[in-house]
């Protein structure tokens, strides 16, 4: 028993980052030497992903509440220019995969039937849903909603006596350190992750569509460390490398394996504090950014669509390449926070090409077969670039802490 302190202190000095790549690693081995016991943990991967869910909207909710009911007028929080960016990165992802589509054509070998699920039926379908979402009822809003809500309470509070502004400060202070206490859990969570995963579905699967994979995952990797360090480098006008590869290694890696935007939040959240960014940019822009930002969907969205495309000998030219980036920008926008949001916008895209929603559907069953990758560096591009683009805005406008900015 007198070893269990020491254990403990040892466990708290450790870089969690370490202490994830030791879960992974841990992980991938009992699934390859014992797939029965690998199946078994499982439970925890599900268990983690299912608590982060469960927090992220209690604690989106009040932090933007308290944020917003805080708020000091003059003090300046940047939203406008990181929504910018959050565009501005969609766009280029989109584009970003056109051209790889273009330089590396794929094809599919469409299985048959289709997917049991109904796409939406236009652009329209999709803003018409994301305008429905934030009204939604908050007891039934996932996010979406309840961000509303937050936004709306906080600007209601701002009126309230001191006292109700203290008590909701603290309740965010409540609500944060238990989100510290799940956080200090992934390490198992990854473990369970990497163990079900591995054992369930190993990476046979994947051979088939090993070219389409590498160009999914090439685009993807292409935006993380080129043209996302350019966008940064616009902003801070200096080194970009470090903070991405912060952004990366400290929200990415738990986004890979959660496989959700939304269930991220409370990681990056936290990072933005390590960082010493402003409060009240980054627990409004965040959660905004698991919405909205969305480059990694954008770019499957292009690729299997432009790989449907390719299977059914369509020419593509380049008028039709650019509305498609744009119709994927807007589409990668309307993607929900969650494991697979993007698949079922593929059909969208098809359309403009006019392909059956029979054939699109039978697309969107390809993704589900890759899901395991395609889907897990899609979330890792898309959530990491939320603490990118909200850091890179609040250093190049001084909305940092001295000494964070220093280390970053």
């Amino acid at each position: 028993m007198s070893d269990l302190p020491r254990i403990f202190r040892f466990i708290n000095r450790t870089s969690l980052v370490a202490q994830i790549v030791v879960g992974l690693l841990a992980g991938a081995l009992l699934a390859l030497f014992l797939p029965g016991a690998a199946k078994s943990v499982a439970l925890l991967g599900d268990l983690f992903v299912q608590a982060l869910k469960a927090v992220a909207p209690v604690l989106v909710f009040v932090l933007v509440t308290s944020s917003l009911a805080n708020h000091k007028r003059g003090q300046p929080t940047h939203i406008r220019p990181i929504i910018l960016l959050y565009a501005v990165g969609t766009l280029s992802a989109a584009a970003v995969a056109v051209l790889a589509s273009f330089m590396f054509p794929t094809s599919l070998t469409l299985v048959s039937g289709a997917a049991d699920v109904t796409p939406p039926s236009g652009v329209g379908a999709v803003l018409q849903t994301l305008l429905f979402n934030i009204a939604d009822n908050p007891v039934r809003a996932l996010l979406n909603g309840i961000l509303a809500w937050a936004i709306g309470l906080g600007f209601a509070f701002r009126h309230a006596q001191d006292s109700t502004r203290r008590l909701i400060g603290d309740l965010s202070d409540g609500v944060t350190l238990i989100v510290k206490v799940v956080i200090r859990f992934a390490p198992l969570g990854v473990f369970g992750l990497v163990a079900g995963t591995l054992a369930d579905s190993g990476f046979d699967v994947l051979l088939g569509y090993a070219r389409l994979l590498l160009v999914l995952v090439g685009a993807m990797l292409f935006m993380a460390l080129v043209m996302n360090p350019l966008i940064v480098f616009w902003q801070i006008r200096r080194n970009p490398y470090p903070l991405v590869f912060t952004c990366l290694r400290e929200s990415g890696i738990t986004a890979f394996f959660t496989r959700s935007s939304a269930a991220n939040i409370p990681v990056n959240m936290q990072l933005c504090q390590r960082l010493g960014l402003h409060k009240d940019t980054y627990s409004v822009s965040i959660p905004l950014g698991a919405t909205i930002n969305m480059g990694g969907a954008a770019i499957t969205i292009t690729v299997l669509t432009l790989a449907a495309v390719n299977t059914l000998g369509i020419q593509v030219d380049v008028a039709t390449a650019v509305l498609l980036s744009l119709l994927a920008a807007v589409c990668a926008c309307g993607a929900s926070g969650v494991a697979g949001g993007s698949l079922l916008l593929i059909p969208l895209a098809c359309s403009l090409f006019g392909i059956s929603n029979d054939l699109a559907m039978q697309v969107v069953a390809v993704g589900f077969i890759i899901g395991v990758v395609q889907d897990s560096a899609e979330t890792a591009l898309n959530s990491s670039t939320d603490v990118l683009f909200t850091a890179a805005s609040c250093i190049a406008h001084g909305d940092i802490d001295e000494g964070a900015e220093r280390r970053v």
